[in-house]
């Protein structure tokens, strides 16, 4: 039997690392990490760092071999950010060993053709989904076919623009939520169920990703039925490490849209140590836990109204996390930083983060530094 590993140093690659090397930190696991923003917060957790304008494989090469030479690493964890970039994993796996989905099962998640396929296979339900341009006789929603975060989601109509590099789904409404679960390649372990809301931001990017919470409006039977379907989706791509499923329930109805194969953003929702989960349940060890919820735990992001400068001397709220570096100007649609909100009460947290934010950014303007045009 395969010894499970949990490294001193790992490599964490990520759009924004902050969630996993904060929770590195805690884990008390160093952490070099390489990422697009080098907010403050993240930069103070890690041990080393890198900022990179891409994940291109010319972008990560001399970083990583720099790595590797002064810090002899031989493991790494990866956020969001390779789903415009799966060529960069599969050279990643070729220097380290990956602690998360493999190259190739990440490929086929994010391979909108197989996974509906698979859904079908597996008799898991979905909105209608349709890969070539469909006549606009229903509320149909354009997406891309590589993407995060639901950027670039928008409603089709007679006027888009044609686009490549899409695939179109019918309009499902009903209530937004995820379950985060472990796999170990086998078998599913969840975490928990959550619920997920958007922003529209202009007509293109009408579903951007802007909060989520520890709590989801399911019954125990749709919660049953929900395991019973990452049961098949683990064993049919062999998922591993922390994952999470993103589902529309429509009264009794429930259709999945997407696996996220990565951790995300509702891992830190939940005061457990679930770096280190992932990272066993990654070399296959299966991890059955419960984890530790006192209370309900928002998280949101605030994205700029305007264009907004961060000024050297503003004290940033003790909620607020993601913190873009001072002289930064945060361009209008452009996410300022997040804000995380605990509560007894869960029906109180869209409220608490509502005005938690609306005090953020009453308080970058009232330092004159927002830029309405």
């Amino acid at each position: 039997m395969n010894t499970v590993v949990v490294p001193e140093y790992i490599l964490i690659i990520a759009s924004s690392a902050r969630m996993l090397t904060q929770a590195a930190k805690r884990a008390k696991i160093k952490s070099l990490v390489i990422d697009l923003f080098a907010d403050l917060d993240t930069v103070s957790y890690a041990e080393d760092f890198y900022q990179v304008p891409a994940f291109t494989v010319d972008c990560l090469a001399p970083v990583v071999d720099d790595f590797i030479k002064r810090y002899a690493i031989e493991y790494m964890v990866y956020g969001s950010g390779f789903e415009y970039y799966p060529d960069s994993l599969s050279y990643l796996s070729r220097r380290l060993a990956i602690l998360g989905n493999t190259p190739e099962t990440f490929a086929k998640v994010q391979d909108k053709q197989v996974f509906f396929a698979a859904l079908d296979q597996l008799s898991i339900s979905y909105p209608v989904v349709c890969f070539t341009e469909p006549v606009p006789d229903r509320h149909w929603l354009v997406k891309p076919l590589s993407g995060q975060g639901g950027v670039g989601i928008g409603y089709y109509t007679e006027q888009t623009f044609p686009q490549s590099g899409v695939y179109w789904q019918e309009y499902q409404p009903g209530c937004a939520s995820s379950v985060l679960f472990l796999a170990n390649g086998k078998r599913a372990h969840v975490v928990g169920f959550n619920t997920q809301w958007t922003t529209a931001l202009n007509e293109a990017q009408a579903f951007i990703f802007s909060g989520i919470m520890n709590d989801a409006e399911l019954s125990d039977t749709q919660r049953h039925l929900i395991t019973i379907g990452l049961q098949k989706l683990v064993s049919f791509f062999g998922l591993k490490g922390l994952n999470s499923l993103d589902i529309i329930s429509s009264g009794d109805k429930l259709f999945v849209l997407e696996i996220n194969p990565r951790p995300s953003a509702s891992m830190q929702l939940y005061d457990s140590d679930l770096l280190v989960a992932h990272i066993k349940a990654s070399q296959s060890e299966y991890c059955d836990f419960s984890v530790n919820q006192h209370g309900f735990t928002g998280y949101q992001v605030v994205y700029a109204p305007h264009d907004v400068l961060i000024p050297e001397d503003f004290v940033w709220p003790d909620d607020c996390m993601d913190l873009p570096k001072f002289g930064v100007t945060c361009r209008t649609g452009q996410p300022i930083c997040s804000i995380i909100a605990h509560q007894q009460q869960a029906h109180s947290i869209r409220e608490v983060l509502m005005t938690k934010q609306l005090n953020l950014l009453k308080g970058l303007t009232s330092y004159g530094i927002s830029s309405e045009r």
